[in-house]
């Protein structure tokens, strides 16, 4: 089943057919003791809805905050290991990619993020800006997974590789993150083989596109939520991005009206218009 986030309340989808949730409160709904059974509660006793295609999907996120893995994909690995190498910091990223404990970081509060259809930001003060293609757990406030979502985790690599130090204005600032479109809600692990797709269209014509699969995942889910919540208290719940193994090329950037796409099957496609200054919309 999934759930969707929109300006007309929250949605559950089952099999193409869609039911509004009796429950508003986003954040209640990420804290249910059993929200799989819950939705199944809605589907079965509920009427189909009409109205949802005339609603704005939003992100995922009202009082969560969004966290991110790095270095989880070789891709990854070898990318920041390059980027970084004359600033002296290439062999941090070999270090944390064997490590036992992963490379976590803050990413987003809720109003950092957009959602589909929404725009996403490169800086103002970057040269080299990329998306970053992410399946995203959703966990709920006792540290289970509940279900997933597809993020993409915009990242200035100039500003990065520069010195690794600077991650966070490399990761964090308005409409670096966007989440969707809905969650799919599973207690399942979602198998290898998935794959993860992104396209990046300007001017109408493909300017990037690469495929990946969790099978390229160094870390399990589980090992990562264990870590993230390890001292750290989340009582509205967390969303985690996992980490990136599609990497565009040294000489590609993002421009302002490119538009990215990155489809996480049986999720669904997350789809952003890139933007460069400016007020960030609603999420």
């Amino acid at each position: 089943m999934k759930l969707y986030r929109t300006s007309n309340g929250n949605y559950v989808e089952e099999g193409g057919v869609y039911f509004r949730m009796p429950e508003s409160n986003w954040d209640a709904l990420v804290a249910h003791e059993d929200l799989s059974g819950y939705l199944r509660s809605v589907v079965a006793g509920g009427k189909p809805a009409t109205d949802f295609a005339a609603a704005r999907i939003e992100a995922p996120i009202v009082s969560q905050e969004v966290w991110a893995a790095g270095v989880t994909y070789y891709r990854s690995r070898s990318a920041r290991m390059a980027e970084a190498k004359d600033a002296g910091g290439g062999d941090f990223y070999d270090r944390v990619y064997t490590a036992e404990r992963p490379e976590l970081f803050f990413k987003a509060t809720a109003s950092r993020v957009v959602g589909h259809g929404g725009n996403v930001r490169i800086r103002s003060d970057a040269k080299w800006s990329v998306p970053e293609p992410e399946l995203t757990l959703v966990i709920n406030p006792r540290g289970q997974i509940i279900g997933y979502t597809v993020g993409n985790d915009m990242s200035s690599r100039d500003i990065e590789g520069e010195n690794p130090l600077y991650l966070p204005q490399a990761k964090v600032y308005d409409g670096s993150c966007a989440l969707g479109p809905c969650v799919l809600v599973t207690g399942e692990a979602l198998p290898a083989t998935t794959p993860i797709r992104l396209e990046i269209l300007r001017g109408g014509q493909a300017a990037f596109r690469s495929a990946t699969t969790l099978a390229e995942l160094k870390r399990a889910p589980a090992q990562l939520v264990s870590y993230l919540f390890r001292e750290n208290a989340f009582p509205a719940g967390a969303l985690l991005m996992t980490g990136t193994g599609i990497v565009p090329p040294d000489d590609f950037t993002l421009l302002p009206g490119d538009k990215v796409s990155i489809t996480i099957d049986p999720i669904g496609t997350l789809e952003n218009v890139v933007v460069q200054g400016g007020a960030l919309a609603a999420h």
